[in-house]
């Protein structure tokens, strides 16, 4: 789960890390209010979605005066920023965020992620912040140093010194930043976090280590320990399709292409959708229907799929282990029937009970392709939508 960087702040702010005062509002009016309480001589005015590279589409602003913040506030709210992360839909800002400037003397990139390779806690540190840190790795990779820390109550000052070590920072500078690596190192393991990352860290004119800027993920799986970090999910910023699928315990994600993916299981649905791009055809989603495949699921999952426009044909494709084919052939007959399927739909079954399966899909009397193997599957859809 993603948050927004004023709620990334607040949660670094309290497990020690220094973040810029500010405030944050969904209306122009409470937030010109809000910021005559901030002592700064300039205001940044920032529109908060969940993309990156605001700065560049123009959601970052630095003002004045308050009159100008006023402005500006009027001029962003509302507004659709289109963003390298955005897509050309874009999104529209809904909140915005005020903070004080900061005296910047040096910019620096910080992250820590789960890496799960090595099962560690991968720290990647930059001197080259304030980028996107995928340029930096292209051109200057000797610029990046990647730091992977073993999972403990607390990091070691051995492994906070590897991190910070290419900031060349000296004197007090040294010592606050390594009391940041402590600080998010304590918040990422304490709040289950999947990544966080500081783009600016800031070394400012005054020797202070600043977080500018934060993004932080959450890992969906672990939310139930975290209710008070579940509060802070932004619906207006997640897919509607997704979030409906969310309801249904599905793993829905949607994608650009336009052959509909109903799978059980992430491995297999990963297969489906790279023998689809194989026959020349892109996937319009990924989803994972799970082990459990009741007809009301199957039912949500057609209807999710058929919501998206682009879909011009469905594969379903079905492992029957824990799931037995012919009660997930039922649940897709029974499901078909109630929902209109206007478009080509190709049935692939394997499994437990998958000869039963087929006969049930055989014999409903829909307008249905079955199909041998994965193989077969997708020759089929992908001629069916031609």
């Amino acid at each position: 789960m993603n948050i927004h960087e004023h709620q990334a702040k607040a949660i670094l702010k309290k497990y020690g890390a220094v973040v810029p005062d500010g405030i944050f509002s969904t209306s122009v009016d409470d937030l010109v209010k809000k910021a005559k309480s901030l002592i700064t001589d300039k205001y940044v005015l920032k529109a908060q979605i969940h993309a990156g590279g605001r700065g560049k589409a123009g959601g970052v602003k630095i003002l004045n005066t308050i009159e100008e913040l006023e402005v500006s506030a009027k001029e962003l709210l509302g507004k659709k920023l289109i963003t390298h992360q955005t897509g050309p839909e874009g999104r529209e800002v809904k909140r915005l965020y005020v903070e004080v400037s900061s005296n910047i003397e040096k910019e620096f990139y910080l992250s820590c992620l789960v890496d799960r390779a090595s099962s560690k806690i991968a720290f990647i540190s930059s001197d080259q912040g304030g980028m996107d840190i995928e340029e930096v790795a292209a051109k200057t990779p000797d610029k990046i140093i990647t730091t992977k820390v073993d999972f403990k109550d607390e990091i070691s000052e051995e492994d906070c010194n590897k991190i910070i070590n290419i900031f060349s920072l000296n004197g007090s500078a040294k010592i606050e930043a390594i009391n940041l690596i402590k600080s998010i190192y304590k918040m990422f393991i304490s709040t289950d976090a999947n990544m966080v990352e500081i783009n600016p860290l800031i070394l400012t004119k005054e020797e202070k280590i600043i977080c500018l800027d934060a993004k932080v993920n959450f890992d969906d799986n672990a939310l139930f320990r975290h209710p008070e970090i579940l509060e802070l999910r932004d619906l207006n910023e997640e897919d509607p399709a997704e979030i409906e699928a969310s309801k249904y315990d599905l793993a829905y994600i949607k994608l650009d292409g336009s052959i509909g993916c109903m799978v059980n299981g992430a491995g297999l649905a990963m297969a489906t959708m790279d023998i689809i791009k194989l026959y020349g055809e892109e996937p319009a989603n990924f989803l994972d229907v799970g082990g459990g495949a009741s007809k009301e699921k199957v039912s949500a999952a057609f209807k999710i799929i058929l919501s998206d426009k682009n879909v011009k044909g469905i594969l379903i494709n079905i492992f029957g282990g824990i799931m037995r084919c012919d009660v997930l052939a039922q649940g897709v007959v029974d499901a078909a029937k109630e929902i209109n399927i206007n478009v080509p739909l190709v049935v692939r079954l394997a499994g437990t009970n998958f000869k039963e399966g087929k006969e049930i899909l055989d014999n409903s009397g829909l307008k249905l392709i079955s199909a041998e193997n994965l193989d077969d599957a997708a020759k089929k859809i992908v001629g069916a939508i031609k």
